[in-house]
């Protein structure tokens, strides 16, 4: 899942790209790009964590999966496992995310959540100004994976959602609306499209549906 592609330059102040047309990278950016940290080779290792988030879209080029363990005693985040679909800007930013909220015993669940981007970027000691968009999935998956958390655990008043994600705009169907559908029995994609119409007029958005089916599947039902 995760390819390192070419070479990556040390990072310049205007943070764009070289002569080469080579992105310009910090050494602490190739640092999590060559020896990425706490990344998932097998689910197995994952089976039995407490909290499962997704953001992206295998459609445009980057996804991402979040897993974490939460002492619940301590309300702290133990272990983040991740995945990615993406380029070195999104794997050294999830490498290094989850080197932020493990690191010194753990991190609160509170504090967390407020991580912004800026954050990660910051840690990476900057990123190209066209790479910055792949730090915003981390932050969002780690989110994710806490609201799940959450869930399971009976908090849902600790529950903050994010906005829902457009999938098909012809057809207004968003992430949520796939979610509900799979919900309510809907796990094929010729169910989810009997329920929401998704992709029947934009059949390029047929990978993305269908890896939202899977996840949210795998997600409720194992």
């Amino acid at each position: 899942m995760i390819q390192n592609k070419g070479n990556l330059s040390s990072v310049e102040a205007d943070g764009e790209n070289n002569t080469e047309g080579h992105w310009l990278y910090s050494d602490e950016v190739k640092r999590h790009f060559f020896s990425p940290l706490n990344f998932v080779t097998d689910v197995d290792e994952v089976k039995d964590f407490d909290g499962l988030g997704l953001v992206g879209s295998p459609a445009c080029g980057d996804m991402m999966k979040v897993w974490i363990k939460v002492d619940d005693k301590e309300d702290k985040i133990k272990q983040m496992k991740w995945q990615t679909f993406g380029c070195a800007s999104a794997i050294g930013s999830t490498s290094a995310l989850s080197e932020m909220v493990t690191e010194n015993n753990g991190m609160d669940l509170e504090k967390a959540m407020q991580i912004k981007p800026q954050d990660i970027i910051a840690r990476l000691g900057g990123l190209p100004n066209k790479k910055i968009h792949c730090s915003v999935l981390g932050d969002k998956a780690l989110r994710s994976a806490i609201n799940d958390y959450f869930k399971r655990s009976g908090q849902v008043e600790r529950i903050r959602e994010e906005g829902a994600r457009m999938i098909d705009s012809e057809a207004k169907v968003t992430d949520k609306d796939i979610e509900e559908a799979v919900l309510e029995g809907a796990t094929t994609l010729e169910a989810v499209q009997k329920k929401t119409k998704a992709g029947l007029g934009r059949p390029e958005l047929i990978p993305e549906i269908e890896e939202l089916i899977k996840f949210y599947r795998e997600k409720y039902f194992g």
